[in-house]
Parts: C-alpha cells; sequence; structure tokens
C-alpha cells in the first residue's frame, strides 16, 4: 500500500507515541554515569524538486533532512547523521535541544517545523552520549546549508524512498577493539549512512511497516 505524505506524517505521530524498540544490547553506554543528554532532529517533509523513482511504498517526494558531518570531528567525523548535539543548560527540554542544534547546524527556520513526539533513548558509547530521536514534521520548507563548517560540511534532503530500496540496502562490518561488529546501512550513489542513524532508521521502518525486504548478505567493509 502506498503512504501518502499526509499518511507518513499520520503514521510517524502514532510512532511518537508508541515509541520503538531499539533492540540494540551491544549499544550499552561504556560510562553510564557521566553520559551526555543528547537530542537529534528526525525532521520528516515533502521534497519541492524532482521526487525519487522508485517502488517503495511511501510517496516519492517524503524526504528526511541529514548532513554530513565535518572530517576534522573527534565523533563520527565525515559521516551522514542527523542535525543535533548536547542539552545545554538553557533548553527548557529535550525537543529544544534538538530544534536549537537544527538551527545551528542548517539554518532551518524552527516556526516551520512541527514537533511530533520523541522516540526512547539510545546510547551511543563511542561518545558517551544517551540520545533522544526528536520526530518533526516540515510544515513550511525553509533553506538549509552547512552554517558551521567546523561541525557539517554538507546538508541535504534525502527521499526516504531511496533509502527503502532494496538496491540500496546493505549491512556494514566493521571493526573496533578488536571485535566485529554488523549494522543495517544505506548506500545511495556516494552517500552511505551507517552507525547510529542508519539504525534509527533501519528500526523507525519497520516499525512503521514501511520498510521492504533485502539481502543482508550483501556488505560493506568499512574497515
Amino acid at each position: 500500500m502506498m503512504h501518502s505524505p499526509r499518511d507518513a506524517r499520520a503514521e510517524l505521530l502514532a510512532l511518537g507515541a508508541r515509541g520503538v524498540d531499539w533492540a540494540a544490547p551491544s549499544r550499552t553506554l561504556l560510562d553510564p554515569a557521566h553520559a551526555r543528554q543528547a537530542a537529534v532532529l528526525v525532521l520528516f517533509g515533502v521534497l519541492d524538486s524532482t521526487p525519487a523513482g522508485s517502488s517503495a511504498p511511501v510517496a516519492g517526494d517524503l524526504d528526511v533532512l541529514l548532513q554530513r558531518r565535518s572530517a576534522t570531528m573527534g565523533h563520527h567525523a565525515g559521516q551522514i547523521g542527523f542535525p543535533g548535539g548536547g542539552v545545554e543548560a538553557s533548553d527548557r527540554d529535550i525537543t529544544a535541544t534538538a530544534l536549537r542544534e537544527a538551527v545551528e547546524e542548517t539554518g532551518l527556520d524552527p516556526t516551520g517545523v512541527e514537533v511530533l513526539g520523541t522516540l526512547p533513548q539510545l546510547g551511543l558509547p563511542v561518545s558517551n552520549n544517551l540520545v533522544t530521536p526528536v520526530l518533526a514534521w516540515w510544515t513550511r520548507v525553509s533553506e538549509v546549508a552547512a552554517v558551521d563548517h567546523r561541525e557539517a560540511v554538507d546538508v541535504f534532503r534525502m527521499p526516504v524512498a531511496d533509502l527503502l530500496d532494496p538496491g540500496h540496502r546493505v549491512t556494514a562490518v566493521f571493526h573496533r577493539d578488536g571485535r566485529e561488529y554488523r549494522s543495517p546501512a544505506f548506500q545511495v550513489g556516494e552517500v552511505l549512512v551507517w552507525g547510529f542513524t542508519a539504525l534509527v532508521l533501519d528500526r523507525m521502518f519497520d516499525a512503521l511497516d514501511w520498510a521492504v525486504p533485502w539481502d543482508r548478505q550483501r556488505t560493506v567493509d568499512l574497515s
């Protein structure tokens, strides 16, 4: 069944209310007593350019906001991710953190963003963060770009249909501390989404019943 943008917004709203089981026990925090609270903005909307050509179960013009982190960042350098960052004392709540960080990193107009809800926290051991994904919908689109190149070098809107395309799904294989890890990933042209961001998207797509079966034996070696 094809999900229109209006359907997608309603389904995301419902997902924010019921939550997601991340099923990621290997992501236990290395130092939970000193973990930093953080948030990311998972912002969906409708593309104003040529939609993706795909047989995915969502409208071709449904998109999600992503950015490429600077190669000089201390953690997750060069990776594709959601806008976001750590909680500051001035933030009234976790959604304010996600919106503030998105404004600082992408320049979006927050008055055109509707917060739909939050998903359960997910531990990110590499940077020792407890991250809350904040679901949002773009009610009025504003221009975005990499504002601070010390943090991000590119900001773009990725068609969700491209992420769901089975030909763009891979398993990322990487090694850390002598152990091998495997996680879902998305390879769309030269854009590789893996790690925390890919895990969030993968679990969300499953929970939303948007996912399309794909070959989990097709791998990308990141070592």
